[in-house]
Parts: C-alpha cells; structure tokens; sequence
C-alpha cells in the first residue's frame, strides 16, 4: 500500500477532528514557546497533520499526491531492499516526510522561542521537502500552477521557487509560512543528495541542457 495515501488519509482524519475540536488544534499546532520552554516536542510534528480549513488541506494534499507517489516510486526502486521485507525505501520516505516537517520550522523555532503567541500549522514544510525530492529525480518535469495553462520545468521551477519564498518571508504581509517552505525544500534537496549522490548528475544535465 502506498505510504502516500496513507499519510493523505491520516492528515485529513486529524485536520477534521481538529476542526470539530479547537482544544485539540491547539494543543497539537506548532507552537516555538512551548517547545522550547514547555517541552513539547511532539509539536514538531504533529502540526503537520492539521491544516487551517478545506482549501488549505486540499491543496497541500494534492501537492503530496502528485509529487510524494514519484519520491515514493523512486525510493522503493533505490532502496527497496536496505531493510528486512524490501521496506527500505519506504521507511526512507516516511523518514523524510517527518524530518522535513521538523527541519521546516527550527528558524521559526529559534525565532519564536520567547513567544507564546506564535502558532502554525500544516505539512507545508514536509511537503516542500517532498516536492523538491522529486524534483531532483524528475528535474525535467513540468509543473503547473493553478490558473498558469503553461507547465514550468521543474528545474527552472526551484530557483523561482525558493526566491519566491525567501522574499515573501521577509515581506512578513500575510499568514503563510513561507519560510517553512523555504527550508522544507533545502531540506529536501539536501536529504535526496545524502542518500543517492547519483541525483545530481542527472539534474545537472538537465540544467544544462536549458542553460545553453
């Protein structure tokens, strides 16, 4: 069974109980305060099983199927046979998808320790490092937008991206975590590297092939 829809369908569970039950939400959102002071590490992960609404769930759900089936399909075809019962590659992938949403939120962990107030949530960051796994494996592929017809490559795509969040993060105007995203995608970058330096390669040549 795929490890993707299983964290799909395990998301969308907690989010609406998290709706239904806002001392939950809150008990389990990210929150730097309480982490640091408190000690409730469980946050660093447990935000990133509940989301804000139905847009904000959906569309971080789609993003994880798209992308999070081709990481999974590549991991399971590199790794399947590293652990007992080729699960290999799916423990590597469960294993990036929880770090990426720890990795994501330590600037904003640092950031937001003095303050009680400061709360996120959501798989952004875990997603992010999903999506940005996939793209060194599929760095030619094309990635569409909403309301943009035209598809982007994906190595054209990175770059844009992480700018993209990088300025906003420092722009500060609106409720998104956009320096979750920031770091989720390093992350992901990093993490791909780390375990199949053979990535790079491929994604140089394709970068290449648009550079010239």
């Amino acid at each position: 069974m795929s490890i993707t829809f299983i964290i799909i369908a395990v998301t969308s569970i907690i989010s609406f109980r998290g709706w239904k039950k806002r001392e939950l939400l809150y008990r389990r959102m990210f929150n730097a305060y309480d982490v640091v002071h408190n000690k409730q590490y469980s946050r660093l992960i447990t935000h990133a099983f509940l989301h804000a609404d139905t847009s904000h769930l959906i569309f971080n759900m789609l993003t994880l199927y798209f992308f999070g089936r081709i990481v999974e399909t590549y991991f399971r075809y590199i790794f399947g046979g590293a652990f007992a019962n080729g699960w290999g590659g799916t423990v590597l992938y469960l294993l990036l998808y929880l770090s990426g949403a720890v990795v994501s939120t330590l600037p904003d962990l640092y950031k937001h320790r003095n303050n009680p107030d400061y709360y996120a949530l959501g798989a952004s960051g875990a997603i992010s490092a999903v999506l940005f796994s996939a793209i060194m494996f599929e760095p030619a592929m094309k990635i569409y937008i909403f309301f943009i017809p035209i598809g982007i490559p994906a190595v054209l795509f990175a770059p844009l991206y992480l700018i993209y969040c990088q300025w906003m993060a420092r722009r500060n105007r609106d409720n998104v975590g956009h320096s979750a995203h920031f770091w989720g995608a390093v992350y992901g970058i990093v993490f791909t590297i780390a375990l199949y330096p053979d990535v790079i390669e491929g994604f140089v040549s394709v970068l290449t092939k648009f550079a010239l």
